[in-house]
């Protein structure tokens, strides 16, 4: 065998990574798909239970920042003792937050519900955890595309579960579209049953010599890192911009004047055009340079939102709209985890990936709750889409300045060499 043969065998996916790639995108594309369509039933929850914009904004709010604050923690778990536990007891967690929020109504239902339950349950069979597993699979050469695969089946759902969740409103009720949802929630768990005991082994990568000894020490390098510390403060942008179309856009186009269904096909579409969007900057990632792509997807984000504002809003142009900002979506998934692992390896990735996804959780929490808030107070989203602007354009400009070159060995506090 000569050596380019034995390269490409070694680039090769083993069956063992094929089953993880699959449960993987099926997980993330179930659990991505239903938390998306989540804001289809403030339109219904303010005409039954007059559930107002900013109390439901808060528990979508609330959802995102218990994400945040558990994701590095349920990283950490998922590093020590592999991804299966992790997704049966979050999905199981899933559907009963789904289950409460159908039975308790506006106090324990949505904030404990929406807000706490199922922030812990998508924390925990979402990117943090099924990245870091996917990226000790697959061989070094083919981490971006392959991350860059399952970031794309996670609004393949969507594109399903936001028409599905609109008609079973629509012909029964919001209490039986959160129970249909919740059945998906323990499907979630089924799948993770097919995944193996214990934490998953790493594919040897001889891009990465050193790595943490512990994943406090870990935690306490990338915090002291002033490329990741960057990468971190942008990324608030993509939770800011994102938790406000997923939990207000259904609103404002209602005010708009367009029919419910437009807000569900504009999920939808969503959906499917961040399939072809996180695929597209997977491949991209592994070519060129990952924080110019990531500085890209918040300046054309941000060109998006202007444009829909510029134009009078119709099913068409709402549907562009829709289509620009989902292929745009989930791109940031693969680069922000290509530049983890160039940093810091993979023995702390999940970990590490929750220390930075807490920052775009908190984006999340305020675009979620300050759009609410900003619209009950003055009657228009206007200040909110103002907000998404300005933070996207400080975003572009910090990412695409930002460090992304490993420190040497010698510099790095609390690290020795990463197992052969």
């Amino acid at each position: 065998m000569n050596a380019t043969q034995a390269d490409v065998r070694g680039q090769s996916l083993s069956p063992r990574a094929v089953i993880i790639l699959i449960v993987a995108a099926s997980i993330i594309s179930i659990s991505m798909g239903m938390r998306q369509s989540l804001g289809l039933f403030l339109p219904p929850l303010k005409v039954d239970l007059a559930v107002s914009a900013t109390s439901f904004g808060f528990a979508m709010a609330l959802q995102n920042i218990v994400w945040g604050i558990s994701q590095p923690f349920i990283g950490m778990v998922g590093d020590r003792y592999g991804a299966r536990p992790v997704l049966i007891g979050s999905a199981a967690i899933y559907a009963a937050g789904l289950v409460l929020m159908g039975l308790g109504g506006v106090g324990w239902g949505l904030d404990g519900g929406i807000g706490v339950m199922v922030g812990l349950g998508v924390a925990g069979t979402g990117y943090g955890v099924l990245i870091g597993t996917v990226s000790r699979a697959v061989p070094e050469k083919r981490r971006s595309k392959m991350v860059g695969l399952v970031s794309a089946a996670g609004s393949v759902a969507t594109l399903v579960l936001a028409p599905l969740g609109q008609y079973v409103i629509g012909n029964y009720g919001w209490r039986p579209a959160l129970f249909v949802f919740a059945g998906f929630a323990v499907l979630m768990g089924v799948l993770a049953a097919l995944l193996g005991r214990g934490p998953e082994a790493s594919v040897p990568d001889a891009a990465i010599n050193r790595e943490a000894a512990s994943a406090s020490d870990a935690i306490r390098e990338s915090v002291a890192n002033a490329g990741f510390m960057a990468m971190t403060v942008a990324f608030f942008a993509c939770g800011f911009q994102l938790m406000f179309i997923t939990t207000h856009l259904a609103q404002y186009l209602a005010i708009c004047g367009m029919p419910p269904n437009v807000g569900a096909s504009a999920i939808g579409v969503i959906g499917i055009s961040n399939a072809f969007g996180s695929y597209f900057f997977g491949v991209m990632g592994g070519r060129y340079s990952q924080k110019r792509l990531l500085a890209s997807i918040y300046f054309l984000r941000t060109v998006s939102i202007v444009s829909f504002l510029a134009v009078p809003i119709t099913p068409t142009t709402t549907l562009v709209f829709a289509a620009a900002m989902g292929f745009l979506w989930l791109g940031v998934v693969p680069l922000v985890s290509g530049i983890i692992r160039n940093l810091f390896g993979l023995k702390y990735f999940n970990t590490l990936f929750g220390v930075a996804f807490f920052s775009h959780q908190v984006g999340g929490f305020l675009g979620s709750w300050l759009g609410g808030l900003t619209f009950d107070i003055t009657g228009s989203y206007n200040m909110a889409w103002g907000g998404m602007i300005v933070i996207g354009l400080t975003a572009t400009v910090i990412q695409w300045f930002m460090n992304d070159r490993p420190q040497a060995g010698d510099d790095v506090k609390g690290l020795r060499p990463a197992a052969a």
